[in-house]
């Protein structure tokens, strides 16, 4: 018997779990393989107790799945989101295994290729009628453990989630693709809170992950000028390459003079502020026009100061951006286009099993890893 951390429930390992490749059945049996947050900045690969459907769910195999920023911010407790025992991960895509009370009939079988929203909304408050599920008042992340839930997440063989937040994976797509669909949309879900317009001039404050998909994401909206800024001149480079037309060091003394120098003199018209904290949220405000709008999408502090005079007197607009409002599709769309472009954001493909080793780099930041997607 091994003892696992999730709920202190000995399982015998040696039982066998697989899909049919044939008819994509799955064996069943009480247990699974996934990556547990033990405690903060201790992983363990462990058997799990294997969920349970409920009415409206379904079980997903899961094929890949991409460590987010946010879960190495959740790693050591810095961000009050990932409190152990908890199985991270909400970037995923796999395959329907098993169907739920109350599914049969609504399109969705046992074998369709899957990703799916990481937010489970209710689909029935306020905000979700109105079609704003990232405010759901009953939200819950998958991954997310925090004081007022937790909910398990796709670090795991298996996963289960309400069909309302399934999107179906085109038949051209991978699931290393597929996985992509939930940072893209944040992606996309920020930039439509801004009034970009054809022909104008952009900010990116921030060429990590989702500052390279901001990138893209304001090239398809109809900015013609982007001006992608960061610390790293790698990630500036990366950013050049798929689609930014100017980068500048943030540490250049000289930033707002020549952001001035390529906007005519009088700013962007729009910013994306994608760190979240003070000196980057301050450059987002400052680098605008008269008149400018920024989104802001990073959190990583979970406060900063705001230059409360430049904002007023200058009537900027602020944008705050919540995950995601069923961009999916549109996310999935892109991809099999080509029109946002990440085989160079892929860092790493690797077993779920090495997970705990992949953390640690991320964390650690020494080797300019951007994505890297776990298989169990």
């Amino acid at each position: 018997m091994i003892e696992t951390t999730i709920g202190q429930i000995g399982f015998d390992s040696s039982l066998a779990k697989s899909l049919d490749p044939a008819t994509n059945w799955r064996f069943h049996c009480e247990v699974m393989k996934a990556l547990n947050l033990a405690e903060y900045k201790k992983f363990e690969y462990v058997d799990a107790p294997e969920p349970k459907l409920e009415e409206g769910e379904v079980l997903i195999k899961i094929k890949a799945c991409g460590i987010c920023g946010s879960d190495i911010h959740g790693m050591d407790g810095s961000s009050g989101r990932r409190q152990p025992p908890i199985i991270m991960g909400h970037e995923a895509a796999g395959i329907i295994c098993e169907i739920g009370p109350k599914v049969e009939g609504s399109g969705w079988t046992v074998g369709d290729r899957v990703t799916f929203d990481s937010t489970v909304y209710c689909g029935e408050c306020i905000y979700c009628t109105r079609g704003e599920v990232n405010l759901c008042q009953d939200r819950r992340v998958l991954g997310v453990s925090c004081d007022d839930y937790r909910q398990h997440g796709a670090f795991a063989e298996y996963v289960k989630v309400p069909t309302r937040i399934l999107y179906r994976i085109p038949e051209a797509l991978s699931f290393e693709q597929a996985a992509f669909a939930e940072p893209i949309s944040i992606a996309l879900h920020g930039v439509s809170l801004v009034p970009v317009k054809e022909g104008d001039t952009a900010v990116v404050v921030g060429a990590g992950l989702i500052g390279l998909l901001v990138v893209q994401a304001l090239k398809i909206a109809g900015a013609t000028k982007i001006i992608a800024v960061d610390l790293d001149e790698k990630r500036l480079a990366l950013a050049r390459e798929l689609g930014a037309d100017i980068s500048i060091q943030a540490k250049d003394p000289d930033i707002l003079s020549k952001i001035q120098s390529e906007t005519g003199g009088e700013g962007a018209d729009v910013s994306m502020e994608v760190v979240g904290m003070t000196p980057t949220l301050n450059l987002a405000i400052h680098c605008l026009r008269k008149g400018g709008s920024a989104g802001l999408v990073g959190n990583l502090a979970a406060t900063t100061e705001v230059p409360m005079q430049a904002v007023v007197t200058r009537q900027i607009s602020l944008f705050g951006s919540c995950a995601a409002t069923g961009e999916y599709a549109d996310a999935l769309k892109h991809i099999e286009s080509g029109a946002i472009k990440i085989e160079h954001l892929i860092s790493a493909t690797a077993p779920l099993s090495e997970g705990a080793d992949w953390f640690q780099r991320l964390y650690d930041n020494k080797e300019g890893l951007l994505k890297v997607i776990l298989k169990p």
